[in-house]
């Protein structure tokens, strides 16, 4: 069985910067494209970012919205997912979500999910 476990959620003000960690299980996801998703107060859920690994190089892919401020990355194994980011907004705050076998496609989603950490970032 497939688990995606997120951590690393929290309250932080604006400008602060907060690491996810998402640890999954119940497969192997060393070929698997893995990301985060975002879902915001009264918003639908979007994509944030992807990372995919083909032989020893890592393929990333941000959300305008966050390009320059977030940096995702796996550790070698392929079973942890981080998302690091930095000059936090509040228009960050959403519930983040881990996500496994995310598509490339438009619109961009996944076959597995973690349950969500939540996310704040007051002004």
């Amino acid at each position: 069985q497939v688990q995606l476990v997120e951590s690393g959620g929290g309250l932080v003000q604006a400008g602060e910067s907060l690491r996810l960690s998402c640890a999954a299980s119940g497969s192997t996801f060393s070929n698997s494209r893995m990301g985060w998703f975002r879902q915001g107060p009264g918003k639908e859920r979007e994509f944030v970012s992807a990372i995919s690994r083909r032989g020893i190089t890592f393929y990333v892919d941000y959300a305008d919205s966050v390009k320059g401020r977030f940096t995702i990355s796996r550790d070698n194994a392929g079973n942890t997912v981080y998302l690091q980011m930095n000059s936090l907004k509040p228009e960050d705050t959403a519930v983040y979500y881990c996500a496994a076998d995310v598509t490339a496609g438009d619109p961009t989603t996944a076959r597995y999910w973690g349950q969500g950490t939540q996310v704040t970032v007051s002004s």
